[in-house]
């Protein structure tokens, strides 16, 4: 276990890219996206999270375009994909780019997926299928939450990527997975100093999330109340899963999750315009304040 996290941790460096639209599969933005991966690899990232319901196949141009950088899916549902189809699309990216893929799994949510029953025993079904077709447990993590959930990051996995996370649950499940898994929180950023505007922001882009249950579950049992979950969130909340603000701020934010014990921290910009642009300009403002 020891040495199979370590490796992913020099692989992933400090921070990545947490980016729905570098899933996009539409034919039109192939050379956007590969230009976009090449230049965040020039920046200094050392992972790209493919956002929403993601797989090898979403993985596999970026990683062509690259030549280092390594590329996850945040997450792949195992309702998405049989295992077996997992494994084979995952040998195959594998063969072709060695080491350079990871693949992040998840439960997804009851809304979002019609199958989802026993989602913690459909997970350990899931992996023992992998470990059956020969997929390393170093080379997959999991969207962990709860404690059985990190538990199984732990003793099953290179480690965990908890999303939509505050720096205390990071401590917590940094006790949890003790030291050697890595343990990659994803952090929404708003490039915005004004209050006002940053909030609006944060708020508009956090309510899906509100209305699902592991989510705002999670908020609870971290000491949040259902009033800061109700009318788009609190600013307590809002301030805890979103780094806002000048330049300081925003590097505190992140440097409070990297003392709770992040390895790496993959932060997702979050702006006004659509969920599938591409943030560039606000990818190489970040760069700087790492």
């Amino acid at each position: 276990m020891n040495e199979r996290a370590d490796t992913v941790k020099q692989q992933v460096g400090r921070y990545g890219i947490w980016s729905g639209g570098l899933r996009s599969e539409d034919p039109a933005r192939r050379g956007e996206r590969a230009e976009a991966a090449a230049e965040l690899e020039e920046l200094g990232y050392g992972a790209l999270w493919l956002g929403g319901n993601s797989t090898a196949g979403n993985a596999a141009p970026l990683i062509g375009a690259t030549s280092t950088i390594t590329v996850g899916t945040s997450i792949q549902s195992i309702w998405q994909l049989e295992a077996a189809d997992s494994a084979a699309a995952f040998a195959e990216l594998d063969s072709a780019h060695p080491g350079r893929f990871l693949l992040g799994l998840g439960v997804s949510h009851a809304r979002l997926t019609e199958q989802y029953r026993r989602p913690y025993s459909a997970l350990v079904a899931y992996l023992d299928a992998l470990d059956t077709a020969g997929v390393p447990a170093g080379r997959r993590v999991l969207a962990a939450l709860g404690p059985k959930t990190l538990e199984l990051a732990r003793d099953r996995a290179a480690g965990a990527i908890p999303y939509l996370v505050t720096a205390e649950h990071t401590a917590q499940a940094r006790e949890i997975l003790g030291d050697a898994p890595l343990l990659a929180p994803e952090l929404k950023v708003v490039l915005e100093t004004d209050p006002t505007r940053a909030r609006a922001t944060a708020r508009a882009y956090l309510a899906m999330y509100l209305t699902l249950p592991n989510y705002t579950n999670n908020f609870l049992r971290h000491g949040f109340t259902e009033a800061d979950i109700a009318n788009g969130g609190s600013d307590r909340l809002i301030d805890a899963v979103f780094a806002w603000g000048d330049d300081s701020r925003v590097q505190e934010r992140i440097a409070s999750f990297r003392q709770a014990g992040a390895d790496h921290v993959a932060l997702q910009v979050v702006t006004d315009a659509p969920q599938d642009t591409l943030p560039r300009e606000e990818w190489r403002r970040l760069a700087t304040l790492l």
